[in-house]
């Protein structure tokens, strides 16, 4: 069985760079919480309109300029711009995480990531969570040069361990991530983290959980 995890927001708390930096430096306290959940929904809108454009460019830099965004947005100063991103290569498992992967792997299954995110950030942000050695790859759609959900980026996964669609699990807290990958042929789980409303779009996940426990 080969289980593949969508990285941010699935194994990696996003708003785990924020938290932090507002622990370190108070004057965040106000703001981080909103300037977090503007950063990302721009990381994603920029991913999204480079993958239909085909105006592609890594996934380090579309985090850096979602963040110029949002931090001029909300009045963060230089320095605590250039902390956010600091921290984002260090980003938090969610507690689940550690003992889920150990969990699959014991049961013989192969476990992998399959990312927007950069070569460079997935091996930064799973040995900084202590995920390395629970991993068997780490797949970046810069092999392809699109981002999720063209269908061009999630045959990385089938490519790699020379299978067919219908011998991934995939999951992924993304609605919109899930169904790209229904799309294609996963079996993809959602892990409604935030317990919304399933996408109205035409492949639905194929089963819901509220967070990696459930697997």
């Amino acid at each position: 069985m080969i289980w593949v995890f969508d990285a941010y927001g699935t194994l990696f708390d996003v708003d785990g760079a924020a938290r932090q930096a507002a622990r370190d430096d108070p004057s965040l306290t106000g703001i981080w919480a909103a300037l977090s959940a503007d950063w990302r929904r721009k990381q994603l809108e920029y991913s999204w309109m480079r993958a239909i454009t085909g105006d592609h460019a890594d996934f380090w830099q579309v985090t850096a300029e979602a963040l110029e965004w949002a931090t001029e947005r909300h009045g963060a100063t230089a320095d605590q711009s250039a902390r956010l991103l600091e921290l984002y290569r260090q980003l938090p498992a969610y507690p689940e995480v550690p003992q889920v992967l150990d969990r699959l792997r014991a049961d013989g299954a192969k476990t992998a990531i399959f990312s927007n995110g950069s070569p460079r950030m997935l091996a930064d942000a799973t040995a900084s969570a202590g995920l390395s050695g629970r991993l068997d790859a780490l797949l970046s759609v810069e092999s392809a040069g699109r981002f999720k959900p063209s269908a061009e980026a999630y045959g990385i996964v089938t490519d790699h361990f020379a299978c067919t669609p219908g011998d991934i699990t995939f999951v992924s807290s993304n609605g919109w991530d899930v169904y790209g990958a229904t799309r294609f042929g996963f079996r993809a789980v959602w892990a409604n983290r935030s317990g919304l409303p399933v996408d109205r779009l035409p492949c639905r996940p194929g089963r819901i959980v509220s967070d990696l426990k459930g697997l």
